[in-house]
């Protein structure tokens, strides 16, 4: 075939490849050719090249399809990328990096037709999750193999490590390649030659790190970063003989011991990340003796105590990076005074006290990042004389004073939000012409948003000045072409920016907290129109009907807490991407439209504190979104529609004071997601039975069912599986609070006697309230094991019985209220032993003796015990006499929990047995098993047990008149 030409050797090689022919001859089949048909076999695609950013390495800024140059008509030694071997003509190098490659490499590819190839480098394409073929492993004569970032997948195979004349060897952030421990011994035993070992986003979970000391003593090169390793590994590693850059960085389970032990003797090492690897220490003095040293990555290491100043003999440095850490103490002088720093990064941790006043260094810094600490003082001059600076970022600190004007106009990301800064923004921000993030919130500055300052400003795109005075000029018009995100809340601006009338590409605005007055312009309706997917104008002035808004790319609408009025518009229909809608506290009427329930988008639906009337549209759709529905003081009427329980998501519902009737909720029972059911004050009626599934509502946290008109006992198997309210462990969610993205979950709730809003609902606070029902019955025992109870409210209903004193055990309890029931007997004197609790009623009962002394009982006043004729003691006027009787001693947690013995002979017929007889209480105890608890056996008893358990006391007989 060596006297065809290539064009047919090409046609013949289809044709066999079709055939599924592959014999020895193919070997002769020209380089040309191979490249050729490996072309015809993927595709071209932008998308397929991305543009990739690492802290050492950019990746396919510059791609473009080198392929599509290619032609067939030409010597293939001259397309871009090919290089070939002046004397032979073989092909020995191939470097398609960043040419928009998409499709698969099978292990019959002609790629695998070029047996010479000394360099391959398929980096920053596609490969759709491709297997590398075992086909790697026959480029005897490979020196550098790259395949990173090209989507390759699934296990590395054991033929990678035929190469043996491997130098470099990357195949780092491709879709997390497994290295087995097999193919990783053979890496380490054959390729003794290499220099280069990229394995980045790789898993080596099951390799032993230690194993790393194996690799050859010429390695420069090893990068493993977020590649798994776990376990020990010598620290010695820091210092091979030969190593210039080591890149071990969110390996978090990987233990390198102390920094302090390291040797730290090597003058090679160029570039460290050992980023998220806890070392729990300071960071030694000692790193200053790494001289050559340009990139030090040590975010997130948890160190402690004040930085090292010794940093500043580290005068190659470029890039330092000492975030998210647990540093104190002042600023080291000697970090800006080093004079080749390129970006410095000291974010996110608790350093103190003013910049330095002097500085000599810094002439090459384009990067500062020092949020989120206490730093204080004022911004000194020299920060507005750097020539290179591109990003300040000082948010979160104490600075004071003014804002100083800018020198130089290079900066594009300035953040000085949440500060303390005072005066106006300087004018100097008017020349920064490739500035894209400006962010000046919560300070206490004045600004006039006019054409002057941001009319040059043609590139910004995120602009923040929320929470300080602010004042609008809309007497002149100005364009922000590119300007996506606007935050003016908390301004006391009074109308709407009239320069949006030309923002075409906004897809964030938050006018919130402001005082705009009147209707919504009709104009706001057009803004965005393709683009915005975040509108918020809550807590503002705004009346007249609901806005006509473009709702086609909205995805989070936010109206509450204004003055609209009329219905919510039909075209509500058309927002197919809603994801919450918050339009509560307003003065909407109307009904509720069916279309928001049929979405399977959205994911909150809060119309709370409006006059919406009918009834709650029955359609829930299946597969729906919902997290949080909150209907809540309105007039809606009518049942609840059983579609609810399609809601499998939902978290918290809340459909308190309406008109809606029926019986209990049971079907909400099976959502296992749902952690606040409100339906207090509407027209709920009937007994609540028992459960109907196996282990319902086992994340509620919440419950509040008062102001209805249930009856009958308390739903006593309900309480015994409320298993989340039994959890006590409140330190791994005592941060958390409900809610997910730009909603935070709030929630009006009876606490402590009065009804307060909680904005934000901790994940920890529990509470249950069935006041203002007509409930009878004992007060259930069982209630003792709901140990993260916060607040238990059972007044104003018809209980009878005794204060459970296993009560005592609610060692969370903040808030007791049984008042206006039916209880007898004492105060049990293990309520006094609750920490936390702060109020307690037991008002309007019928309780008797001394009232508890010690700890939280010596804060409450007369008001928890009055209507209690029988009480005495602290607070009371009335003093307990020396011969008040006793409280007999409580029942165990175990009988006190079985208030539904299985055998028929419970208390009461204990009692009657001791009052009647013991055979006629058998009797009594036996009908009460078997007939299922005559009505009358059961009121006599329940209402009489006070006197028979003081029969009881006295030893008295009273049966057939008998002593």
């Amino acid at each position: 075939m060596g006297c065809l030409g290539w064009k047919y050797q090409l046609f013949c090689l289809l044709v066999l490849i079709q055939m599924g022919c592959f014999s020895s001859s193919l070997s002769s089949i020209s380089p040309c050719s191979a490249l050729l048909h490996f072309n015809h076999s993927l595709s071209l695609d932008l998308f397929a090249s991305p543009f990739y950013h690492r802290s050492r390495i950019q990746m396919c800024d510059n791609s473009y399809p080198k392929t599509a140059s290619w032609k067939e008509d030409k010597d293939c030694c001259t397309w871009d990328g090919v290089v070939c071997d002046q004397t032979t003509r073989h092909v020995i190098g191939l470097d398609l990096s960043c040419s928009w490659l998409r499709g698969s490499i099978h292990s019959n590819s002609t790629l695998f037709f070029l047996p010479h190839l000394r360099t391959l480098n398929l980096a920053g394409n596609c490969f759709n999750e491709s297997l590398i073929s075992p086909e790697f492993g026959k480029f005897k004569t490979l020196i550098h193999l790259n395949l990173s970032y090209s989507c390759f997948s699934g296990k590395i195979p054991y033929e990678i490590s035929h190469l043996s004349s491997l130098v470099s060897l990357d195949l780092s952030f491709s879709d997390g390649l497994l290295i087995e421990t097999p193919v990783w011994k053979r890496v380490i035993h054959n390729l003794t030659q290499l220099r280069e070992l990229l394995l980045d986003e790789s898993d080596m979970s099951s390799i032993r790190p230690n194993s790393l000391m194996n690799l050859s003593s010429s390695l420069t090169t090893l990068s493993l970063n977020y590649c798994k390793l776990r376990g020990k590994l010598e620290n010695s590693i820091l210092c091979l003989p030969s190593i210039q850059t080591l890149d071990l960085g969110f390996n978090f389970n990987l233990d390198l011991g102390s920094l302090h032990k390291s040797n730290w003797s090597s003058s090679y090492l160029k570039f460290l990340d050992l980023s998220s690897i806890s070392f729990s220490e300071k960071l030694p003095d000692s790193i200053g003796n790494l001289k050559s040293l340009k990139h030090l990555d040590l975010y997130n290491c948890n160190f402690t105590g004040s930085i090292s100043s010794s940093l500043g003999n580290l005068t190659k440095l470029t890039y330092l990076a000492l975030s998210s850490n647990n540093f104190s103490g002042l600023l080291p002088l000697s970090l800006f005074n080093l004079p080749n720093l390129s970006s410095l990064y000291l974010d996110n941790n608790q350093l103190v006290g003013p910049f330095p006043n002097h500085v000599s260094g810094l002439l090459s810094l384009k990067n500062l990042y020092l949020s989120s600490n206490f730093l204080n003082g004022t911004l000194p001059y020299w920060l507005f004389n750097l020539p290179s600076l591109v990003t300040l970022y000082l948010d979160g600190n104490q600075f004071i004073g003014e804002i100083g004007e800018f020198k130089s106009n290079s900066l594009e990301h300035l953040d000085l939000g949440y500060n303390k800064l005072q005066g106006s923004i300087p004018r100097s921000i008017s020349r920064f012409v490739n500035l894209t993030y400006l962010s000046l919130s919560s300070n206490n500055l004045i600004s006039m948003l006019e054409l002057d300052m941001f009319s040059k400003l043609k590139n910004l795109n995120y602009l923040d000045l929320s929470s300080n005075l602010v004042s609008i000029n809309n007497n002149v018009t100005y364009t922000l072409p590119k300007l996506s995100s606007l935050t003016l809340s908390s301004c006391n601006i009074t109308e709407f920016p009239i320069f949006l009338r030309m923002v075409t590409t906004l897809q964030f605005l938050d006018l919130s907290k402001n005082r705009i007055y009147g209707q919504v312009p009709k104009w706001l309706g057009d803004m965005g129109r393709d683009s915005l997917y975040f509108l918020d104008l809550r807590d503002n002035l705004l009346q007249g009907p609901f806005p006509t808004l473009n709702f086609l790319s909205l995805e989070y609408l936010f109206v509450s807490n204004n003055k609209l009025t009329g219905g919510i518009p039909s075209l509500i229909c058309n927002a197919s991407s809603l994801a919450v809608l918050d339009l509560s506290y307003n003065n909407l009427s109307g009904v509720v439209p069916k279309c928001l329930v049929h979405s399977n988008v959205l994911q909150v639906l809060d119309l709370r504190m409006n006059r919406l009337h009918g009834t709650i549209p029955a359609t829930f759709s299946k597969g729906n979104k919902f997290r949080n529905i909150n209907l809540n003081g309105n007039q809606l009427e009518g049942p609840l529609p059983r579609s609810l329980a399609y809601c499998r998501n939902l978290e918290v519902l809340d459909l308190g004071s309406n008109k809606i009737n029926g019986t209990f909720p049971y079907w909400l029972e099976g959502l296992l997601n749902l952690q606040v059911l409100v339906i207090r004050s509407n027209k709920f009626q009937g007994r609540i039975g028992n459960p109907k599934t196996k282990f319902p509502f086992p994340n509620l946290r919440i419950l509040d069912i008062s102001n209805n008109e249930f009856n009958g006992s308390l739903p006593i198997k309900y309480f015994k599986f409320f298993k989340a309210m039994t959890n006590v462990d409140e330190g791994k969610v005592v941060s958390k609070y409900m809610g997910d993205g730009y909603y935070q979950d709030s929630l009006d709730v009876m606490m402590k006697g009065l009804y307060v809003e909680l904005v934000r609902i901790p994940t920890f606070f529990t509470t249950i309230d069935f006041s203002n029902n007509n409930f009878r019955g004992e007060v259930p025992k069982i209630i003792w094991r709901l140990k993260s109870l916060k607040g238990l409210n059972f007044s104003h209903n018809n209980l009878i019985g005794y204060i459970p004193s296993s009560f005592g055990n609610l060692s969370n309890l903040e808030w007791l209220d049984l008042s206006f029931n039916k209880l007898i007997g004492e105060i049990p004197r293990q309520l006094a032993d609750i920490p936390w609790l702060a109020v307690l009623n037991l008002s309007h009962n019928q309780l008797t003796g001394p009232i508890p002394l010690g700890k939280q009982f010596n804060t409450f006043t007369n008001d928890s015990y009055t209507e209690n004729l029988g009480l005495c003691g602290f607070p009371l006027s009335r003093k307990c006499n020396s011969h008040a009787v006793k409280k007999p001693p409580p029942f165990t947690l175990q009988q006190e929990d079985n208030s539904e013995p299985e055998n028929g002979f419970g208390w009461q017929a204990v009692s009657m047995g001791y009052g009647c007889g013991v055979i006629f209480g058998m009797l009594m105890g036996y009908l009460m098993f078997k007939i299922g608890k005559p009505k009358c056996i059961v009121r006599m008893v329940m209402l009489e047990q006070h006197i028979l358990l003081r029969r009881l006391k006295k030893n008295t007989q009273r049966c057939g008149g008998k002593k």
